[in-house]
């Protein structure tokens, strides 16, 4: 009796189904893309951020009935996303990444390799007339102002997952160029981040000091953060356009679908090797 299997088509059609998952978050990154406000020179945003989902009433983590990471409907499940981890969680995704960064340069290493840039930056929060605040971004030790925008929160996806020490959040946004508020600022959030670059995508490893000026006795509050964000706008923006364009090549047409199947597949990753404990 032959015991070795043979090899298997993907299915009675001799083609994989898709992914609903990935399909689903697909679908809504390219809804709050083509339905977004119009506002001159705007940049797009796509982020996945880790964290963890926590009841509103009880600031205990999430718990459903289900054994595998789950969407969630946008605004049905009265949670709070918390985005702070420890440091311990910070020093670990840090060697993770650092680790990669070399194995990925050696010629035998599968993916193209990390790179990655260290930065410090200030940032200074302003009260507009609108809900947003203005945005503005200055190199630490030269003082240079590098951009000053106003940011659009245009729709989140929470995602739960049961297995993981983490869940994690895919946010699009809009980031609006605007001109020098006037004013003194609410609150300033002092950044120290690592930025690994990846072929489309960058992975943002970020220690925070954030001070308010309505307490400026107090001492600054330190937040710790992880998030994978989409590289270029612009290439977001073409390939989005072409989804499902009959009048295009299939490479094209399925680019969008392609680039969120990475970028996905990066925040899982991250996700997956998240550490236990994520606040100790």
């Amino acid at each position: 009796m032959n015991t070795n299997l043979p090899p298997l088509s993907l299915s009675i059609l001799g083609v994989e189904p898709l992914d609903e998952f990935i399909r689903e978050i697909a679908d809504f990154v390219h809804h709050m893309i083509v339905t977004r406000p119009i506002h001159p020179d705007a940049k797009v945003e796509v982020e996945a951020k880790l964290g963890v989902l926590r009841d509103r009433t009880s600031g205990q983590r999430l718990m459903l009935p289900v054994l595998v990471e789950t969407i969630l409907i946008p605004n049905e499940v009265d949670v709070r996303f918390e985005s702070n981890m420890s440091l311990n969680q910070h020093k670990h995704f840090n060697t993770m990444l650092n680790d990669l960064k070399l194995i990925s340069s050696q010629p035998s290493h599968p993916t193209s390799p990390l790179e990655y840039t260290h930065v410090k930056v200030v940032d200074s929060f302003y009260s507009s007339e609108d809900r947003e605040k203005i945005r503005v971004t200055r190199e630490e030790k030269s003082n240079t102002v590098l951009e000053i925008t106003r940011k659009i929160r245009l729709g989140d996806l929470n995602i739960y997952s049961p297995k993981r020490a983490a869940d994690w959040r895919v946010s699009v946004s809009l980031e609006v160029p605007v001109a020098h508020p006037v004013g003194t600022p609410t609150h300033v959030r002092r950044k120290d981040r690592i930025c690994y670059s990846h072929e489309e995508f960058n992975i943002d490893l970020t220690q925070v000091h954030s001070s308010n000026n309505a307490t400026p006795n107090a001492p600054p509050e330190v937040f710790h953060e992880l998030e994978v964000e989409i590289a270029r706008p612009g290439l977001l923006l073409s390939t989005a356009a072409k989804r499902g364009d009959p009048n295009v090549s299939e490479l094209e047409r399925n680019a969008f679908d392609e680039l969120i199947r990475s970028f996905v597949n990066n925040a899982r990753i991250l996700v997956k090797n998240a550490s236990d404990g994520w606040h100790t």
